[in-house]
């Protein structure tokens, strides 16, 4: 039986052989009793796709200087030219895998009888596709069809049909280019294991050079690895991968390309490539490390959020210039875990900066006390913390600026406005205050809103106006002021106007700090919870800043109002280009004047005290020696469990961030620097914005901006000042 197998299995060896010479002269016969119309088409599209569709290629992503942070890529390829392949490599390739390559046009006809007659009588099994041959397989499995499974398959089937499609493109590509283009092309796009494809990125991997620097053992290794890369695997199996360089050496003998003394004097050479595995980049944003991963990171959701694919970043073969400032970025990193350990369990301390302009408004730094990794237990996430929307405690106070801002557009108070500050303050508006709330009246269904001040206020009382109101922070004034406004419907929208674009379209509720949770999807955005009205139940609490939000856009909110009131996206962007050196279009959001620019100008003014005696970040602000003008608003969640900073100058802007991540009962405790850790017990915090937030935001900026010149603020238009009348 096993006789009579062979003999079938030659006999239909012999007739596709009969069927290959039948394509070999298609050229010359025409397509008539050879092939179909249909098939002919079929062919002419593979053999466009390979000339049409490009091979992946490695995308770098620099800084603002042009110096590469990462790459990423599918399929790490560092493409080569005709003439940077050395005569040593197109030995060992051409000895091993088709060494009649430059007799044949295409298919080796001779070697394809020799492996049917070898195959079918049980003797080792022989291939007999030519380096065009392959070369049309890897393409069409590494390039055309490397996100089918299906088309891989077929590209790899044992079958009549297949074969002769092969046989056929392969003449067709042998029309078209010189032999020397066809082994650049292989070299190209063929696998070597390890995500490295094409000999330039394997010259790299594997000995830390170029293909036109390949030794002659270097390029035997290489040329026997193309024929099975994982089984021959030089770090993981260094014998097969000596035993298949060697028989690399003994094919050059044959072929007349290597003097078998220097044949047997290789094969006693190590096999060299570099130590601990290949030489190549992280990739992804891994590859940034840990304090530019978090900006590259941004960079790369910002990217897909404005159209790209990700497939598209990962194998275009883009240069993305970004905006990154490296010196920022290290300056922000050292300040941020100068306050809080990187190790600190469940605490995060982050720092987003931007420089404002009326033009762009571009992210120069995003930095965390973590590290950017994927190792939790080294205090690593790749999460994008300082810019991610995160049910993170809230921002706090630092929310009472869009009240103000609200109120005076709408002309209700300037900031000279003098105004109350009670003790407690019982809305007339806001309900779902609970039993914190004295009884006023009749027992009602839902009780009104109430609040009181977190310490004594009575000297700031004397006197206070909006602008020593938001350098002092008591939360009665402002929840009047809310009042006045008649619901949370007009601070929501001017928040989202000066900057809380995502954040406001983000969920409310929660308890988790993934963005991308299902259960956060499901819920409404925070516009839609808080209503047209603004007055749903407990949300009287939203000047207080309790929900959700983005460092990076708060710090954005900083940067728009010393623009002049202008919004700008946030963007990481500097220059895209493609891998011929093109421009790349980024379709981003236009700046627009988000709120006048006077009522900007003035309420810039109206911030700027916060870090002069009196005001809440002053201990900070002197403790680093701070002596610029500049705006600034802390913040501080119920509890203590959160706390924020944010403000700036007209050269950068920012926030910094403290806050509960990744679990932990209880608030977050504040002793000084280095010494912020979740308070024991599950017990209420003692961290307010005026620590750990302001501290990070002052020690960055002062270093920073060291040799700059101050700028002063803008001047206040009287339409927003305001005066002595309530």
């Amino acid at each position: 039986m096993r006789k009579a197998d062979g003999l079938f299995k030659l006999i239909g060896l012999c007739l596709l052989a009969g069927v290959l010479v039948a394509g070999m002269l298609f050229p010359v016969v025409g397509a008539a009793g050879v092939m179909s119309n249909q098939a002919s088409e079929t062919v002419e599209k593979t053999s466009s796709d390979l000339a049409d569709i490009p091979p992946p290629l490695v995308t770098t992503v620099t800084d603002n200087a042009g110096q590469p942070i990462a790459t990423l890529y599918d399929q790490f390829r560092l493409p080569i030219n005709e003439n940077q392949i050395n005569e040593a490599m197109k030995w060992a390739l051409v000895s091993v895998e088709d060494k009649r390559f430059y007799e044949h046009h295409g298919v080796d006809w001779q070697g394809t009888l020799r492996a049917a007659v070898s195959n079918s009588t049980g003797a080792d099994t022989q291939g007999a596709s030519s380096l065009t041959q392959q070369l049309t397989k890897n393409y069409l499995i590494n390039v055309v069809y490397r996100n089918d499974p299906i088309g891989q398959k077929k590209a790899q089937e044992q079958s009549i049909s297949r074969k002769l499609k092969e046989a056929r493109i392969a003449i067709n590509l042998e029309t078209k280019l010189t032999k020397q283009q066809i082994l650049a092309n292989y070299l190209n796009i063929v696998e070597f294991s390890r995500q490295i494809f094409g000999i330039g990125a394997a010259a790299h991997a594997y000995f830390d050079t170029t293909p036109e620097k390949l030794t002659v053992p270097q390029a035997a290794l290489l040329a026997g690895l193309v024929n099975n890369p994982i089984n021959n695997d030089p770090w993981k199996h260094p014998d097969k991968a000596t035993a298949r360089r060697n028989l690399v050496f003994d094919r050059m003998v044959e072929n007349k390309k290597l003097a078998k003394a220097d044949a047997d004097r290789f094969k006693g050479e190590p096999l060299g490539v570099v130590a601990d595995g290949p030489k190549k980049g992280a990739a992804n944003c891994i590859g940034a490390g840990a304090e530019d991963g978090f900006f590259c990171q941004y960079v790369e959701d910002y990217l897909i959020k404005a159209g790209f694919t990700k497939d598209q970043l990962y194998t275009g073969g883009y240069t993305i210039k970004t905006t990154l400032d490296q010196r920022a970025n290290h300056e922000a990193k050292a300040s941020a875990e100068a306050q809080v350990d990187k190790t600190q369990p469940y605490i995060a301390n982050t720092l987003s900066l931007i420089k404002p302009g009326k033009q762009r408004h571009e992210v120069v730094a995003l930095a965390a006390n973590r590290d950017y990794g994927q190792n939790p237990d080294a205090g690593q996430t790749t999460y994008t913390l300082p810019a991610g929307v995160y049910n993170s405690g809230g921002a706090g106070s630092s929310y009472k600026v869009f009240t103000t801002a609200a109120a005076m557009e709408k002309g209700i108070v300037g900031i000279y406005t003098p105004v109350d500050v009670p003790e407690n303050y019982v809305s007339h508006v806001f309900t779902g205050g609970g039993d914190s709330c004295p009884q006023t009246g009749p027992p009602l269904r839902s009780r009104w809103y109430c609040v009181g001040n977190a310490g004594d206020y009575s000297r700031v009382a004397q006197g206070a106006n909006i602008q020593t109101a938001l350098a002092t922070s008591p939360n009665t004034t402002f929840v009047e002021l809310e009042d006045r406004l008649g619901s949370t419907a007009p601070a929501i929208d001017i928040a989202r106007r000066l900057g809380m674009r995502d954040t406001m379209a983000s969920t409310i509720g929660g308890g988790t700090a993934d963005p991308k949770s299902q259960d956060e999807k499901k819920r409404l955005s925070q516009a839609q919870v808080y209503g047209p009205n603004g007055n749903n139940p407990g949300y009287g609490a939203f000047t207080l800043g309790f929900s959700p939000l983005s460092g990076l856009e708060l710090g954005n909110v900083g940067a728009t109002i010393l623009s002049g009131g202008v919004w700008c996206p946030p963007t990481p962007i500097g220059a895209v280009t493609d891998r011929n050196g093109k421009p790349v279009p980024v379709k981003e959001a236009p700046c627009e004047q988000a709120v006048p620019e006077g009522l900007a100008n003035t309420l810039a003014v109206g911030m700027s005290k916060d870090d002069q005696p009196g005001g809440t970040s002053f201990k900070a602000a002197s403790g680093a020696g701070w002596n610029r003008p500049s705006i600034g608003k802390t913040g501080t969640t119920q509890a203590n469990v959160s706390a924020a900073f944010f403000g700036g100058t007209p050269q950068l802007a920012g926030a910094a961030m403290t806050f509960k991540f990744g679990g932990g009962r209880g608030g977050i405790c504040d002793g000084g620097p280095g010494q912020v850790s979740l308070c024991g017990g599950g017990r209420d915090g003692n961290i307010f914005g005026g620590h750990a937030p302001a501290r990070t935001f002052f020690g960055a900026m002062k270093n920073i901006l060291d040799g700059q010149p101050p700028a002063d603020l803008p001047q206040p238009d009287p339409q927003y000042m305001g005066g002595g009348a309530r």
